[in-house]
């Protein structure tokens, strides 16, 4: 489904008409541009390649200089595409290049996805990483926060794959999906979801509406 590429602004509170406290995220949504357009005739499936962003031109390779120069238009410092229905008549796409689309896409009430990357955590432990519980801290114990046995010696004689370890923690890719869009200021380039959202402030995000 089409969508925006976007930035998490941060998290504030709204009140309702019942005065009951929303948390609310703050997206910066768009606006972006139709950088390519992808037919079902053509590439064998409908979707539009989209632009956020600007960046010097220095810091983009030639190959891919090329292809905004081609099209006259500003290079776009993140691409994303997103699939689309098509157009309901022509069969064809309903979306030019060069187009712009911007938060008004979205209205109040619908519900879309978010996808973003997590916040990258470091090397966990099991306690943080998995949510294990502690060993006592008194009369004796001396497990900590030790992860304990792993295996058995005489069988299997091996860690079992998916055994819960320490590890890597975040920075991952992230979908929550069905928020609700409480408002958008299409002026601003700006809609609030309800609920959080993956990343840090200022971190990219992927909005999509949702199908049906």
């Amino acid at each position: 489904m089409i969508g925006l590429i976007g930035r998490k602004v941060g998290m504030t509170q709204l009140f309702d008409e019942k005065g009951d406290v929303l948390p609310v995220t703050v997206i910066q949504a768009g606006p972006c541009t139709v950088t390519e357009v992808r037919s079902a005739d053509k590439n064998g499936y409908a979707a539009v390649q989209l632009g956020f962003g600007t960046n010097k031109e220095f810091r983009f390779t030639r190959p891919v200089l090329g292809q905004f120069k081609k099209r006259n238009l500003p290079p776009s410092r993140k691409l994303r595409e997103f699939r689309t229905d098509g157009a309901p008549a022509e069969g064809g796409s309903a979306y030019e290049v060069g187009q712009s689309l911007t938060v008004a896409l979205f209205e109040k009430g619908e519900h879309v996805d978010v996808r973003g990357v997590t916040k990258g955590r470091g090397f966990a432990g099991v306690v943080k990483r998995h949510k294990f519980a502690a060993g006592h801290a008194s009369h004796g114990p001396t497990a900590g926060k030790q992860p304990g046995s792993i295996g058995a010696s005489a069988y299997p004689s091996r860690v079992v794959k998916g055994k819960r370890l320490p590890g890597r923690m975040g920075g991952v890719n992230l979908t929550i999906k069905n928020l609700e869009v409480v408002a958008v200021d299409a002026e601003q380039h700006v809609m609030m979801v309800l609920g959080a959202i993956p990343g840090p402030p200022n971190g990219l995000v992927f909005v999509t509406k949702r199908e049906g």
